[in-house]
């Protein structure tokens, strides 16, 4: 018998149903490409210092290649042991789960036994199979684990998924989440219709993805019609590769953003902060050369802070594109307001001892 969405305590069910701050976990390898536990311990307690709702581990930005040089379930438990151990409050723990049916229950068992409460569910190995076969693999993995579903950009290995998809998607009784990043508003808007006629807004929280309007997804709301009638839809928080750095800073503006949403006093300051989040994005997320970067210019980042030893991924061809760095040097001088550099060096030692 599998984990149940309504096993969850409370607290953290509350958490995801607020809005919360997941960041997408990276990876700490050292110069030989190697896991280096205390720095990736370091990531956690900097996360979970910053103010975090939680983690999603084994995702994109941890790098799925993780599976193929056994580090998937070290990974997790590293994790896992700093929310335990270090946190000692209520979290939302999020594994990242990939792969064929086989695959994909394996690793929800795996991160059920581990405590995990939720797998965010990647597609990418369904290129290609029917509708009917996707959600066949869907409901397979959720009765292991609750799902948080995921629509990950073409870019990066997704594919389209139409309205039909997420209706049924939604259908299934264990999928309590589900994180949008299409990269295009079009598709996102597919997600909350699907979600909507599938009448599970109450039981399924909606997360951005979408690093490139992360502020806008959760400062407006979106009217969605159906039967005649508005029905109206809030993103209530985010699990981003995004957040996995300045997190300090993306915890205060999503407390910043709820607290205009609940006195309805969302202004044109606020909207503005959108521009400026997606700028530094696409310096993080290398948008000039197809996001070939993405995951190198997040560990830029943490390596100017201390977090990270160096950029280092598993496969030697991912690295910082031309010109990647310089457009990193902007964004830090031109927003250095979002920056978290302070409570980053303030608290570094204490992470890292």
């Amino acid at each position: 018998m599998g984990l149940r969405w309504t096993d969850w305590p409370k607290e953290s069910l509350d958490i995801l149903r607020r809005g919360a701050v997941l960041p997408a976990h990276p990876l700490a390898l050292d110069a030989r490409r190697r896991l280096d536990e205390r720095r990736q311990r370091a990531l956690s307690r900097y996360y979970l210092d910053a103010g975090s709702g939680g983690l999603a581990v084994g995702v994109h930005s941890t790098q799925f290649a993780i599976r193929d040089v056994g580090l998937y379930e070290p990974v997790l438990r590293l994790a896992m042991e700093e929310a335990t151990g270090w946190a000692r409050r209520p979290l939302v723990m999020i594994a990242g789960l990939a792969g064929g049916t086989a695959q994909a229950v394996r690793e929800a068992g795996i991160a059920r036994g581990l405590g995990y409460q939720a797998g965010l569910l990647s597609l990418a190995a369904m290129k290609g199979a029917s509708e009917d076969e996707i959600i066949a693999h869907c409901r397979q993995v959720a009765e292991e684990l609750p799902l948080v579903g995921f629509y990950l950009q073409p870019a990066v290995g997704g594919i389209h998924l139409p309205v039909s998809f997420w209706r049924r998607f939604a259908e299934i009784e264990n999928v309590v989440a589900i994180k949008m990043a299409p990269f295009n508003r079009y598709r996102t808007l597919d997600v909350l219709r699907g979600v909507v006629e599938a009448g599970a807004l109450e039981r399924i929280s909606l997360y951005t993805g979408n690093d490139d309007h992360i502020v806008l997804d959760l400062a407006i709301p979106f009217a969605i019609r159906h039967k005649g009638e508005d029905v109206m839809v809030r993103i209530r928080g985010g699990l981003l590769g995004h957040w996995s750095v300045w997190t300090r800073g993306a915890v205060e503006l999503l407390r910043r953003i709820h607290a205009a949403v609940a006195e309805d006093r969302v202004d044109a300051a606020l909207l503005a902060m959108d521009a400026k989040v997606t700028e530094c994005n696409a310096a993080f997320f290398d948008v000039a050369n197809d996001f070939h970067g993405c995951i190198a210019g997040c560990h830029e980042v943490l390596r100017r802070q201390g977090l990270l030893e160096g950029i280092w991924c598993l496969d030697p061809k991912e690295g910082l594109s031309p010109g990647q760095r310089e457009m990193i040097d902007q964004v830090y001088a031109r927003f250095p307001e979002l920056s978290d550099d302070g409570f980053v060096a303030e608290n570094l030692p204490r992470w890292l001892g």
